[in-house]
């Protein structure tokens, strides 16, 4: 029998990227996935590309109302298995010429969204006994990365947050996570090293090496092992309150 045969899963951000790269190993694991996100077009391929047992739904996680929608809109479905995974990237800048408009947008994706999203979906599982929340974070959220504050800060707050959460539902039967990637492999890092070779002076590969050299595998992770990641974690039943690193030795 798969291992997540029966339980539902609600993705967010699951149009693109590490989203739809979790939303294919739940999939693939057994169970039914609902990938969320704010843009229809890629949430409906990724849904009819894994076929049966997956759909999609429109939400803006930032949005008190969206998010309200969203859950009323699944009230009928037994999500057991939240991943909070949209989030935003933010600017690649000193601090002192970072918008309190960019900082802010960060944190309503990266924390808001987060806590609104637990918020809807928490009391069903409470009700149940059962249930499990995996908040993505990032090795950002625990080391220096220079002129990229409001991004670190937020996935910082996303640690804490989960940290905090989970002795507050532990005791009804929920296990609340965090998972904290170092840089994966794709576009979004492609921007990243791209803006900061701009900032610095100098070139693109430059910049990737500077990153990669970090890790003690010396590489970065790719978006299936974070999927994979996702999984196993799901298949360890007394993981509670764990911040867990995938970052290619990173952290270390």
């Amino acid at each position: 029998m798969s291992l997540l045969a029966g339980r539902t899963a609600l993705v967010t951000g699951g149009g693109t990227g590490l989203g739809a790269a979790i939303a294919r190993a739940l999939h693939s694991a057994g169970a039914r996935v609902v990938v969320a996100g704010r843009q229809p077009g890629p949430l409906r391929v990724i849904a009819e590309g894994l076929g049966a047992g997956a759909e999609w739904r429109t939400v803006d996680v930032a949005d008190e109302d969206s998010v309200a929608r969203l859950e009323t809109s699944l009230r009928d479905t037994e999500v057991s298995i939240l991943v909070n995974n949209a989030g935003i990237a933010g600017p690649v800048a000193p601090l002192v010429d970072i918008t309190a408009q960019q900082w802010d947008e960060v944190f309503d994706v990266n924390v808001r969204g987060t806590f609104l999203m637990c918020r809807a979906f928490l009391p069903a599982m409470v009700g149940r006994g059962s249930g499990d929340v995996i908040n993505l974070a990032s090795v950002s959220g625990k080391r220096p990365l220079a002129r990229r504050t409001p991004y670190c800060a937020s996935k910082m707050a996303v640690i804490g947050l989960t940290a905090t959460l989970a002795f507050e539902v532990g005791p009804a039967g929920v296990n609340v996570n965090t998972l904290s990637p170092g840089p994966v492999d794709g576009p979004r890092m492609d921007r990243n090293f791209r803006l900061e070779a701009e900032r610095t002076g100098t070139s693109y590969e430059q910049a990737q090496e500077a990153f990669v050299s970090r890790a003690a595998l010396g590489r970065m992770v790719t978006e299936d092992e974070v999927g994979a990641a996702v999984v196993a974690m799901l298949g360890m039943p007394g993981l509670c309150g764990a911040d867990v690193d995938l970052s290619a030795g990173m952290v270390a």
